[in-house]
């Protein structure tokens, strides 16, 4: 097979991992977002909860920013500061990537004048643990969300397809993508110590796990370090599942209130507990809950900067 053989592979490869990816998202979204906005966990508010402790937010391989506002925003409703870790699709060098989060750790921190929790979903948890381990002076606690800590090559399909395709293209010299380094060289190897390493005593984390995910096998989400919850959630939908919240938002109020910088200040948010902030691309709105709306996608996965308004 030629050159130009092989690239049409790869282009096919591509558009079946990426179409594969977006069903997953749109399916999850439609079926858990209703839910999620009639929760209990959503519409019951404290806006002294976080008192401004800052959140530094993580996506998983392949997402962006952008795939964890609804996170961010059911934070901010309550007190806390999040932020966004910036580093693309997340799907570039391990260590890099950590650096840039330690970077965006150290700005957070300095900007809320206190350390920083870490929330991550899949790859983003255990990059923020590397993050941890790394830089505790920066770090308040660590939630990971259906993250592989204990081997992260050991998750299946097509995430792992996806990683391999993407060293292949490093090969060629593509920029700013993960290598064969990191999936089997040394990069990959201190990657594992890293990660066996046990977290420092003034960095509690928080590991949540579902034996339903079908992508991490859930067994790889023990982390000895961490205090590990079970909850019954798709991978995909760790970001969306009512539970989920409900499983985090006590630990995170606790880190809150024991930081000793926590004391006396309180970030208020104007923004109603019952919106949902994000819209996924082309759609049609769909009335949801007490004048939500939701914008349901049509093809392109797509996250706006705005948040949702209550309808008129």
């Amino acid at each position: 097979m030629g050159v130009h053989g092989a690239r049409q592979r790869v282009r096919r490869a591509n558009r079946r991992l990426r179409r594969s990816v977006r069903e997953q998202l749109v399916c999850e979204t439609v079926r858990m977002v209703p839910r999620l906005l009639r929760h209990p966990v959503w519409r019951q508010v404290d806006p002294d909860q976080g008192g401004g402790q800052g959140v530094l937010l993580v996506p998983g391989f392949g997402l962006g920013d952008r795939s964890l506002t609804l996170t961010s925003t059911w934070l901010r409703a309550r007190g806390y500061h999040p932020a966004a870790a910036r580093i693309g699709l997340n799907v570039g060098c391990t260590m890099e990537l950590v650096e840039r989060i330690e970077a965006r750790l150290a700005e957070h921190a300095e900007a809320t004048g206190r350390r920083v929790i870490v929330l991550g979903q899949s790859r983003g948890g255990w990059l923020g643990r590397l993050a941890a381990v790394r830089r505790p002076d920066l770090v308040r606690g660590l939630v990971m969300l259906a993250s592989p800590v204990l081997n992260p090559v050991g998750v299946r399909s097509n995430a792992v397809r996806l990683a391999r395709l993407l060293a292949w293209l490093a090969g060629l010299g593509l920029p700013g993508v993960l290598d064969a380094d990191c999936l089997s060289g040394d990069c990959s190897r201190a990657t594992l110590r890293a990660l066996a390493e046990s977290l420092p005593p003034s960095v509690p984390a928080l590991s949540v796990y579902s034996r339903l995910d079908g992508i991490v096998p859930w067994r790889l989400c023990l982390d000895p370090s961490a205090r590990c919850v079970e909850v019954r959630s798709t991978h995909t939908g760790m970001g969306l599942d009512p539970d989920v919240y409900t499983a985090v938002q006590p630990t995170l109020a606790a880190w809150a209130a024991t930081d000793p910088l926590a004391a006396g200040r309180t970030t208020r948010s104007n923004t109603p507990p019952y919106l949902l902030p994000v819209s996924l691309g082309a759609g049609r709105r769909v009335p949801t809950t007490q004048g939500c709306r939701v914008w349901l996608p049509c093809l392109r996965q797509r996250w706006p900067r705005g948040i949702g308004r209550p309808a008129s």
